[in-house]
């Protein structure tokens, strides 16, 4: 136990284990938990353990709004995105999909009946956002959190984690994301056999599919995300959120291609050959260029 603000403070639990990482949570959420670390490590959990961590649209608002602060927070490189475990009965879930208990004739219903897919809005955030996004699942990663999790830039799963689609059965599909991107990844046969069985698949089979990055104990877990966090957060910054763009691109289309562009402007207007035209206009002159080389 530590001391916070002058009253005795425990870190909240939100995966088993001993955590390495001085956790001080943020914001004031109901249905997630925000954390942040000295160490440029930030941490955002699905807190909803007896739903097996199912969302919902105010988990999604929320999941938005933790994902663009820690976005826009320059301190940050890495997050790692799980879910609360264990429930009351012992089960563990990283992300089990929408909850089916609060879906309406046209989405899932938020507090003032408006029926919503805003999960759409946390694929595009997490996709595009210029820091690399670790998922840790523990136990059941189904149905859109089998699409939160591909979507994340790794994924990290412990050795009880399991995998797999529903759609179809719920009279569901995610015929983005989670139908083209996870054929990029585990191939068209694959894809395919995933979302018209509903099958199930350990951690074990999920690594050979190449759905997955490695198999962690679950009491290890959150400790190698941390592992895997500080050795990207030796790199190059700029390198990393160049990189995440271009492997987007070659998916994304158009929208891939802007993200990309936009961190090459972003680049650009940081050197002394852009500052020049900005320093132009502002004085009212034509810009001098000359001191710049046409490089091959």
């Amino acid at each position: 136990m530590t001391k916070k603000n002058g009253s005795d403070y425990m870190p909240r639990q939100v995966l088993p284990g001993i955590s390495s990482v001085d956790w001080q949570p943020c914001g004031n959420f109901t249905d997630i938990f925000l954390d942040k670390s000295k160490n440029g490590i930030a941490r955002i959990a699905i807190n909803r353990p007896s739903k097996r961590n199912a969302f919902r649209p105010q988990t999604v608002l929320e999941l938005c709004t933790a994902f663009a602060n820690v976005r826009d927070d320059k301190n940050i490189g890495v997050v790692l995105f799980t879910g609360v475990g264990p429930a009351a009965d012992g089960g563990y879930a990283f992300c089990s999909g929408g909850d089916q208990g609060v879906r309406g004739d046209g989405g899932y219903m938020d507090e003032e009946g408006v029926p919503r897919l805003n999960v759409l809005d946390l694929q595009r955030i997490i996709r595009s956002m210029p820091k690399v996004v670790i998922a840790l699942v523990a136990g059941y990663a189904i149905g859109g959190g089998q699409v939160l999790h591909l979507l994340c830039d790794l994924s990290l799963a412990s050795d009880n984690a399991i995998f797999g689609q529903t759609g179809p059965k719920v009279g569901s599909f995610d015929g983005g994301f989670g139908a083209g991107y996870l054929t990029r990844v585990v191939g068209q046969r694959k894809a395919r056999e995933i979302w018209f069985l509903c099958r199930r698949y350990s951690s074990e089979e999920a690594l050979r599919m190449g759905l997955i990055n490695a198999i962690v104990p679950l009491h290890e877990l959150e400790a190698e995300g941390v592992k895997w966090a500080k050795e990207i957060l030796k790199n190059s910054p700029t390198a990393i959120r160049c990189l995440k763009a271009a492997f987007n691109a070659e998916t994304d289309g158009l929208a891939g291609i802007q993200e990309l562009a936009g961190h090459a402007t972003h680049m650009f207007y940081r050197t002394e050959e852009s500052k020049e035209g900005r320093n132009a206009f502002l004085e009212k002159r034509s810009p001098d260029y000359s001191e710049f080389d046409w490089l091959p």
